[in-house]
This record gives structure tokens, sequence and C-alpha cells, in this order.
């Protein structure tokens, strides 16, 4: 399986301007691991990244990168980066376009949105859709074909920061 483009908004870091980011720019300087996340709100995209910042010089050492993307407005993305002081680039998949493409993507019923009334996802997303990517992750070899992969529709479980390594470090030495 290969992954097209990661045709997201890339969220504007200090001096940049929001531009589009491709898979094959991102690959030319070594594997990727992909991750999406839920939104800056959400506990468990937090816990997970932080630990996924405290493996960034293994993941360094692999010659390998990561790359998080939600389906927040660029504030909201710049918040969660700056928040974090994450060392990878954080993407803004406005609309879930990206997530729909890889049936990421769940609407979120009538009970969830009471459950999630308390936050403000419509001003987090730009729009009401009350949709949400599924957090997962796809590490990605620098042949563009999927190496490893974890998707759970339990928002609360993540690729464990180990399978993460070694997925990465399969991947670079294939390259």
């Amino acid at each position: 399986m290969t992954m097209a483009a990661v045709k997201t908004r890339l969220g504007r870091a200090r001096r940049c301007r929001p531009r589009l980011v491709s898979l094959t720019s991102l690959l030319s300087k070594g594997p990727v691991a992909v991750m999406f996340y839920r939104g800056h709100w959400c506990p468990y995209c937090r816990l997970n990244v932080r630990a996924v910042i405290q493996a960034q010089d293994r993941i360094k050492a692999l010659g390998a990168q990561t790359v998080a993307i939600m389906p927040e407005m660029q504030q909201f993305t710049e918040k969660f980066k700056a928040d974090a002081h994450a060392p990878f680039p954080v993407l803004t998949d406005l609309d879930n376009g990206y997530a729909l493409s890889l049936n990421l993507a769940i609407w979120l019923g009538t009970e969830i949105q009471q459950l999630l009334s308390y936050q403000d996802l419509a001003n987090f997303h730009g729009n009401d859709g009350w949709v949400l990517p599924i957090p997962a992750t796809f590490v990605v070899g620098r042949d563009g074909v999927l190496k490893a992969r974890f998707v759970d529709p339990d928002f609360r479980k993540r690729m464990e920061i180990d399978d993460l390594i070694a997925a990465l470090r399969n991947a670079s030495q294939e390259s």
C-alpha cells in the first residue's frame, strides 16, 4: 500500500506561511511516522504526543521523522505544538479531508455530541460537522510504502512507542 500525499496545511510556525506539504517531500529526508490526533483538547492526544516527543532522539537517530495531523484551525494546531514543545510539524487537516481519504474520519452521533458539548469543536474545526479522525499512526518508508500502522477506534489506544521505534528502524534499514 502506498500513500500518495499528505495534502494538508502546515501549522504555521513563526515567520512561516501556511503551505501544502507532500509526503514525497517528507520522505526525501527518511521514513516518516504520520500521526493523526483528535485535537488539542484531547487528553489522550496530549499524553501520546509527550511520549513521542520523549522518543525524538531515538527517532532522529534512525534518520526518521514525525508529523502530526489534526482537524483543527491553524491557531489551535499552533497552540498544541507550542504547549507540547513539539519539535516536529503539526499539520492542519481542515474538514478532515485527508482523514476522510484514508477512511479515518468518523461522525460523532448525538450522544457523543452531548458528551463533548463542553468543548467548542465548531470553533476549533471551523465547522459544525462533528467529525473527528480516528487516532492513527502510519509508518511510511522512503519508498512510499506503508511499513506499519496502528488504527483503533478506541481513542484511548495508540501505537506503543517501542513499536513505533521498531517500525521506523525497519523502515530505515530497508531504505
